[in-house]
């Protein structure tokens, strides 16, 4: 487990390098309260990406799916939605990559997740004043990220 404090440029930075190389495959989980910079971060990644569409927070349509880019991003948030709710739309599709091309999942709100994927790097964002810390912790096969994901 990583900490970092960054400053909202930084973040972007952050998303954006990362869109540039995240493999297909890869599943970030973003979790924080509301304004902490859970979308700001998948904005900049898309941007590293290149998809060229204005990426929003999907809290009405829940999941967005952009695949214009270098590699597919899917872009969930379950904050209105109850773990139940969140069973019904199967999002494991998403990051087993059997039915749906695979691609880069980022999940705003996970504890809602009645599972978790396998392997995931989950970003903890608390915005605290002009800086936001950032907890980055990998877990199973996406361990291997995690010294590239830090390399600034």
């Amino acid at each position: 487990m990583t900490n970092l404090s960054l400053s909202l440029a930084e973040l972007q930075a952050l998303g954006r390098q990362w869109g540039t190389w995240l493999p297909p495959g890869t599943v970030l989980l973003l979790a924080g309260e509301l304004g902490a910079g859970k979308t700001t971060f998948v904005q900049a990644l898309g941007e590293g990406l290149n998809i060229e569409d204005v990426i929003q927070s999907p809290t009405f349509t829940l999941i967005q799916e952009y695949s214009e880019g270098r590699v597919p991003l899917y872009h969930f948030d379950l904050y209105r939605l109850t773990p139940a709710e969140v069973a019904a739309l199967a999002p494991e599709r998403y990051w087993l990559g059997e039915e749906i091309e695979p691609g880069i999942v980022a999940i705003e709100w996970p504890d809602r997740l009645p599972i978790l994927p396998p392997a995931y790097l989950r970003l903890q964002l608390q915005r605290q004043q002009d800086c936001t810390h950032l907890t980055l912790e990998a877990v199973g096969a996406a361990t291997w990220l995690l010294p590239r994901c830090l390399n600034l």
